[in-house]
């Protein structure tokens, strides 16, 4: 049974923390679990938060603390002195430690360090912090278990468990050489059922998948959903081992990754949370809604041009906003397949192959649909069987053009370095727009001959 953060459980704790109950406030605490706690402070007043975090223990507050939302633990460690940072440091492992004290201010990075009592632990962090954030090498950790291959199994076992005592949880155990270079991995069942006497080199398994510090995360993330792994060494540029990453930190990456792509998609142009401040809000929206507009100005000014057509066929216009429509909408459903085959990395086969099926697909579609309209239209509306034809091969065309661009235009920005989901969304739907209108009047202006 999950655990229930109800208003009379806040309410309680905010009456205990107000009157400074602390034993009763320990003991209510006592058995939920840090994630729990985690969701507590957040839906608490910052200053409650803060009064919890510096009356538990550190062991516990301290995976608190990596898990609040970035807003939250700022103004959290805001109340904290350095030297109370460092106490959580010392009990967290070295990618969330660095992925907290990489938020502090610069000038307050050093004093946390200085006052963090494990000098390997500091040590570890500093090199960490030299990563960018969005590579493996700012994602690893650099806890794991590792075996030199020359060692003997009775040797090996012993090394390990004093390993251990600094690993939060065992995944694998790596193989090395003299120079720490990644060898391969060792299966703990080769382990228990071979002689203590027998070499490393001769059980251990050659063939392990790992990553560079420099490699992308999305890369990194690819490769783990791959190969379903759920952990992975991470190797500098001569081989050597330094680092590994565990299926918790893609997860976030993967989160993180869709949230900016669906944010993207549905115009906003950097990272935001529904309780941003309405400036953050505005700048993220407005570019695109401006992009719309000016779109918005391009169709008026290609209606205008047709005016003739809108003055002798008046029914051409109610036509319009479904031609737009069916634009839109069909280059958006094809670049939001294709951004998808990109993301997961599953677009297969040559762009021509890509081109034929569109095209066939576009085409299916359009015949259905036109035919579906023309009977509709014809029965319930009467209307001019040249008006009929015109849009109905106008609605084929529109479909099979704006099937092309959703299709191409994602694959031709990820070829360019840019983030494909900028396609979806108000881009596609606007330039579709824009092309459907003046398909649809050109075709218009061919078969009506104004």
């Amino acid at each position: 049974m999950s655990f229930e953060i109800t208003k009379d459980y806040l309410d309680h704790i905010h009456h205990l923390v107000t009157k400074n109950k602390n034993s009763e406030l320990l003991k209510l605490l006592e058995e939920v679990h840090y994630a729990d706690i985690t969701e507590i402070i957040e839906e608490l007043p910052i200053e409650d938060g803060l009064y919890i975090i510096k009356l538990l223990d550190s062991d516990k507050t301290s995976d608190v603390i990596a898990e609040l939302d970035e807003d939250t633990r700022e103004s959290i460690l805001k109340g904290l002195s350095s030297k109370e940072i460092a106490e959580e440091i010392d009990e967290l492992d070295t990618d969330d430690a660095a992925d907290i004290i990489a938020e502090l201010p610069e000038g307050q990075k050093e004093e946390v360090i200085s006052h963090i009592e494990d000098a390997e632990h500091a040590k570890d962090i500093v090199e960490l912090l030299r990563y960018d954030e969005d590579t493996a090498g700012g994602l690893m950790a650099k806890e794991l278990v590792k075996v030199n291959e020359n060692w003997n199994v009775l040797t090996c076992v012993k090394e390990m468990r004093a390993q251990a005592e600094q690993v939060t949880r065992v995944h694998s155990i790596y193989v090395v050489d003299d120079d720490n270079k990644l060898k391969g991995r060792l299966s703990l069942k080769d382990l228990l059922t071979t002689s203590t006497r027998t070499a490393i080199k001769d059980v251990y398994i050659r063939k392990v998948d790992s990553v560079n510090v420099n490699d992308k995360a999305e890369d990194v993330a690819r490769i783990m959903q791959k190969y379903d792994l759920e952990a992975i060494p991470v190797v500098d540029e001569i081989g050597h081992l330094v680092g590994r990453i565990t299926i918790d930190d893609i997860i976030d990456v993967i989160r993180e990754e869709a949230e900016k792509d669906y944010q993207l998609a549905a115009g906003i142009s950097q990272d935001v949370e529904a309780d941003d401040t309405i400036w953050e809000l505005t700048k993220a929206r407005l570019p695109w809604l401006i992009l719309a507009l000016l779109g918005g100005f391009i169709s008026v000014s290609i209606l205008g041009s047709f005016s003739v057509a809108m003055n002798n066929y008046k029914e051409l216009f109610f036509f319009t906003p479904l031609i737009a429509a069916m634009a839109g909408n069909v280059g958006v459903q094809s670049s939001a397949i294709v951004v998808q085959g990109l993301a997961n990395n599953s677009l297969k086969g040559s762009l021509l192959s890509r081109l034929l099926k569109e095209v066939s697909l576009s085409l299916l579609n359009g015949l259905t649909l036109a035919i579906l309209l023309m009977s509709i239209g014809l029965y319930f509306l009467g209307f001019n069987y040249k008006i009929g034809i015109t849009v109905a091969i106008s609605l084929i065309s529109v479909i099979i053009i704006a099937s092309i661009i959703g299709t191409f235009v994602p694959i031709i920005l990820d070829k360019r370095g840019i983030d494909p989901a900028l396609a979806t969304g108000p881009f596609i739907t606007t330039s579709n727009d824009i092309f459907g209108i003046l398909i649809y009047f050109t075709i218009a202006k061919l078969i009506l001959g104004f």
